[in-house]
């Protein structure tokens, strides 16, 4: 059972009474990188609902484009499975249309996805983004991006990086997770890191958002 998933029982003497929601922690895509056994960039090609389960569960098939991580899961992705229902986590990818990035777990050979990994349209990722999924976020899997909701907030190991977007008055997803990643620096302290034009600073301090 997915830990992420919160049922609401508003009623539980039928079965038309049961409400469920999803819910999901918010999560820098270096984290959903990091924390995925497969990300991938494909295109969706189909789709076939299955009875697996009491909800049902939609099984994707996929045009594999290009794979970033998982090479020691699976060689090759053709299918992606998800819950069918969108109040269970359930993703739903247009057929035919776009390139996706897809994060997700692999069990007993089959890739799973749902609402609370990152799963986006390629066109709308940043260019840091795609520069991260590419190289740069596999080099900050070794420290711990820590969100920060109130202030004050202080990183409080040295593999730290404080995510603030949470106290931006736009929200998220916020600069951080547009156009930085957490890397691991000399003597495995960890900084925010740019890195997009000579102009631009290549590196913050973590409190420095």
């Amino acid at each position: 059972v997915n830990s992420n998933i919160l049922l609401f029982i508003f009623g539980s003497q039928h079965v038309d009474k049961l409400t469920e929601a999803c819910s999901c922690a918010l999560s820098h895509p270096q984290d959903a990188y990091c924390n995925s056994d497969i990300v991938i960039r494909a295109k969706v090609v189909g789709k076939k609902p299955l009875k697996d389960g009491p909800f049902g569960t939609m099984r994707y098939t996929v045009k594999q484009m290009k794979m970033y991580k998982g090479f020691n899961k699976i060689q090759h992705v053709q299918h992606i499975y998800t819950d069918a229902s969108e109040s269970l986590c359930g993703v739903k990818f247009d057929i035919n249309k776009y390139q996706y990035l897809i994060t997700g777990r692999v069990y007993d050979g089959k890739v799973y996805t749902g609402l609370c990994n990152f799963n986006e349209r390629w066109e709308r990722l940043s260019l840091a983004q795609k520069k991260g999924i590419n190289h740069r976020y596999q080099l900050g899997c070794n420290c711990r991006i820590k969100p920060c909701h109130y202030l004050p907030c202080f990183v409080t190991s040295k593999n730290e990086c404080l995510w603030t977007d949470m106290l931006s008055h736009f929200g998220y997803p916020g600069y951080q997770s547009r156009h930085y990643a957490c890397i691991q620096q000399k003597e495995g302290y960890c900084s925010w890191y740019r890195g997009m034009t000579s102009r631009d600073k290549t590196t913050i301090n973590t409190t420095d958002p």
